[in-house]
């Protein structure tokens, strides 16, 4: 493969990054199939997820875990650092409001920090990510901590 040719769908590098800098995924709609691949998957298969009678919930609907709707939102920003994430270093995470399957999320990201490692060949980029339904709600914030290839 020819070095001086970039593949399409190239992520942003740390230069391309500032504090400040806002931008949006695409839209999810999370199916009743995927939340019963997620449970089966992660064996998470406390009662609220699994059964189907919401006769007792205090939720509207059918609800999925919220870490099925973070997984998804890593799924969404993936473009954002494909070929550029070196690493996820760290994150706090909340749960804000409940998700339930036919919700439709994407993510919006601020960049708060930008700094450059200790041996400047790389970059760690602080973003504060909200996970925000259809109806405008935001069911999940959390900040992340990524290693960023420089250019």
């Amino acid at each position: 493969m020819n070095d001086n040719v970039h593949p399409i769908g190239r992520g942003f590098s740390y230069e391309d990054l500032r504090v400040g800098m806002r931008f949006r995924t695409h839209r999810r709609t999370i199916a009743e199939a995927d939340l019963a691949h997620f449970v089966n998957l992660t064996w998470l298969t406390e009662e609220l997820f699994t059964v189907d009678d919401d006769s007792s919930r205090a939720i509207k609907g059918r609800p999925v875990p919220g870490a099925l709707v973070y997984s998804f939102a890593e799924g969404l920003l993936l473009p954002s650092m494909q070929d550029t994430g070196l690493a996820f270093l760290n994150a706090t995470l909340e749960v804000k409001a409940p998700t339930v399957v036919g919700d439709t999320i994407h993510v919006e990201v601020e960049v708060t920090e930008c700094r450059l490692t200790s041996k400047g060949d790389r970059g760690l980029v602080r973003f504060a990510n909200r996970v925000v339904n259809q109806r405008g709600q935001t069911v999940i914030e959390y900040n992340p901590l990524r290693m960023l290839k420089r250019k």
